[in-house]
This record gives structure tokens, sequence and C-alpha cells, in this order.
């Protein structure tokens, strides 16, 4: 049986692969994505001991590295970005850290309410496909990750814009038109 569910995850896998629509991510790039996330916050944490009690968050989707989160001085924020710039298969690092104290446990799941309600209404919106849009929220702050057309990257920033508490949209796509 197990077998069985070893050769339909490898046949849908390779559809993936093999696929020629520009847009569509590879079982490769989702796994390089994940190893890129781990190495990232290890990099973080080894470039400092203060970042031990400090909130943040590293999210990458097709090589684009986005770290969010709260640190409470410009000199961890800016060694977060430095440690992770210059990683294998990185091709651009977004430093979005906020200079303060960790938020709360309410407001983070707050922000884990956001992602839910943006993630449901880019569902539902017919011109966005929800699957090449990732959505990661931080103290309010909506960021959305793709790779997709411009028109497709307005219509999920349109949609967004329609979610009640999203504070701010940062738009961290890759275009490919």
């Amino acid at each position: 049986m197990k077998s069985f569910f070893f050769l339909i995850i490898v046949a849908l896998a390779g559809c993936t692969v093999f696929s020629s629509d520009p847009n569509t991510r590879t079982l490769g790039q989702s796994i390089d994505d994940e190893a890129i996330e781990h190495l990232a916050e290890r990099q973080i944490k080894q470039s400092n001991e203060n970042f031990a009690g400090t909130n943040y968050d590293v999210v990458s989707f097709n090589g684009i590295l986005l770290i969010v989160g709260q640190v409470p001085n410009e000199t961890l924020r800016s060694q977060a970005g430095e440690a992770v710039t210059g990683l294998r298969k990185v091709k651009q690092v977004h430093n979005e850290l906020q200079i303060g104290g960790p938020i709360s446990m309410v407001a983070r799941s707050n922000d884990s309410w956001l992602t839910s309600k943006v993630k449901s209404r880019l569902l539902a919106t017919e011109d966005v496909r929800a699957s090449r849009v990732k959505v990661v929220t931080a103290n309010g702050v909506v960021y959305l990750m793709g790779k997709i057309n411009r028109l497709e990257a307005d219509q999920a920033v349109a949609a967004t814009r329609e979610v009640f508490g999203v504070q701010k949209i940062v738009k961290v796509f890759e275009y490919v038109d």
C-alpha cells in the first residue's frame, strides 16, 4: 500500500516538474525554498545570540527571501539581512523586520486569522489562482509573494484590500510578464 501512495506522489510531482507553464513552481523549487528557510533561520540565529528573544519569521518563495517580525534595534535588523545575503539559491532578500518588542500572542493570532481570510478571499477570486500566491502576515501587514503576471498580482492586491483588518499590503511578487 505504501508503494502505491509513493507512485501517486511521484506521478503528481512529475506533472509539476514537466509543466510548460512558466508560472508553475516545480517540486524541486518547493524543496529548495524549504531548505533556504531552514538555512536562513539558522544563519540568523548564529549571527548574534540576541536573536534568541526576538520574534521573526523567514519565508522563501522561488528563491526570494522575506524576513518579517520584530527586533529591538537596527543593529539586529541589519545583521539579519546580512546573515542571509549570499545564501545559495537566494535571488533576493526583502528585510521587512520592524524595530520594536515582540508582538503579543493575541496579535499573532490575529495575523493568522488575517492570513486565512486573505487566502479565502483569493480562492474566491476568479481571476487569481490562489495556489500561486503565498500570503504572510506580520503585525497586520500582509505580504503577497508569488510568481505571477502583473494583472494577476493587481487582482490579488485588490482582493486583499477587501479583507477587513489588513493594515498594509506589501507585494513581493516575481513577475513573469
